[in-house]
């Protein structure tokens, strides 16, 4: 059973930082695709970043210059580091997985659609 679980939320003044993690078990082989998305109260669910298992990543321009996502294959962990944090950052951020040897396109990256797994997610607060 594919389980994700996300770590490393809280809360956090305009401008600070947060680091979350999501820890993969349950998979044979390390998915290809994993993506970071949030979801704030009474929106959508929104694609935030995503790295393939080549390295490349994907943001949203909300976020660019500020987020980095990255991965160590070796832990089945992937890392969203989060710099200058705005009161517009806080949701409940999710991690998911695409299932091994699947692919998705460049243009869903970061579309929820695309995924197959998801953690239950972590929240972050950030005070203005």
């Amino acid at each position: 059973q594919v389980r994700l679980e996300e770590s490393g939320g809280g809360s956090v003044q305009a401008g600070g930082s947060l680091r979350l993690s999501c820890v993969v078990s349950g998979m044979s082989y390390t998915s290809d695709y994993m993506g970071w998305f949030r979801q704030a109260p009474g929106k959508g669910r929104e694609g935030v970043a995503a790295i393939k298992s080549s390295g490349s990543t994907y943001y949203a321009d909300s976020v660019k210059g500020r987020f980095t996502i990255t991965h160590d294959n070796a832990k089945n962990t992937v890392y969203l580091q989060m710099n200058s944090l705005e009161s517009d950052d806080t949701a409940i951020y999710f991690c998911a997985a695409k299932r091994y040897g699947y692919y998705i396109p460049a243009i869903q990256a970061l579309q929820a659609s695309a995924y197959d797994y998801w953690g239950e997610g972590t929240q972050v607060t950030v005070s203005s």
